[in-house]
């Protein structure tokens, strides 16, 4: 290979994308912003067209979101599986917009159901990323009491991913929302051990001692600005990374 086509390359060649649920409303209460799945999916082929391999874990908050289950009288358990049904109904709402512009995709599910994606092997995702399709994987671990974001630390090890790259509606990890709280301390760079001391709320603890354990990068963006995703990969734009 040319030093020029080195020099072009990203500088993260595989990645999981965790995308969670919220961002597909848009501006929306809940369910699906057509123009916001567009536009997600848009900045998805962008980076594939860099030359990055692509997996995504899809959350299911704006559908159903499993630790409310004490607000309406639920069992933990159920709900958590009403969670990762929530997270396969958003799944196939991105694989149908990705194919719609052409981009070959597979869904894969933690929970058997295949009348509607395949069930997740290791090997088959692996070699459905070699092939150069956008490989979308729901149903979480499969498993209650395990967020999304621990499925996405697991994947992302499981498939030797470079780093996650996690899509919210602020632009990095703050000290507190800054939407509720303006005067809350964004941080460019944390360690593992921050994020866990200082009981960030940007992932659960199952999921960073993981990422912690395995080495894995957990990098936090704005996903709502146009290019951003692509603009991470290339290690510009606003973010926070954790390692």
């Amino acid at each position: 290979m040319s030093s020029s086509n080195i020099s072009n390359l990203p500088l993260y060649r595989r990645i999981l994308f965790k995308l969670s649920g919220e961002a597909l409303m848009g501006s929306r209460d809940f369910g699906h912003d057509p123009l916001y799945l567009q536009k997600i999916s848009q900045q998805i082929i962008d980076a594939k067209n860099m030359g990055c391999e692509i997996c995504i874990v899809v959350g299911g908050g704006n559908i159903f979101r499993g630790i409310s289950h004490k607000d309406i009288g639920m069992e933990r358990v159920s709900a958590d599986y009403m969670g990762m049904l929530a997270t396969c109904i958003n799944g196939l709402a991105l694989q149908s917009t990705l194919e719609s512009q052409n981009i070959e995709t597979r869904m894969l599910s933690a929970i058997d159901m295949d009348k509607i994606c395949e069930p997740y092997i290791k090997r088959k995702a692996v070699r459905h990323m070699q092939k150069g399709r956008v490989v979308i994987f729901v149903a979480g671990t499969g498993n209650p009491f395990f967020t999304t974001d621990t499925a996405a630390v697991l994947r992302a090890i499981e498939m030797s991913c470079d780093a996650i790259f996690k899509g919210t509606q602020v632009d990095g990890v703050y000290s507190e929302d800054p939407k509720l709280n303006k005067d809350a301390t964004r941080f460019d760079k944390l360690t593992y051990n921050d994020v866990i001391i200082k009981n960030l709320k940007v992932m659960d603890q199952t999921a960073i001692t993981l990422a912690k354990d395995n080495s894995l990068p957990i990098i936090v963006f704005s996903i709502s600005q146009p290019d951003s995703l692509q603009n991470v990969i290339n290690n510009t734009g606003k973010f926070t990374i954790i390692n």
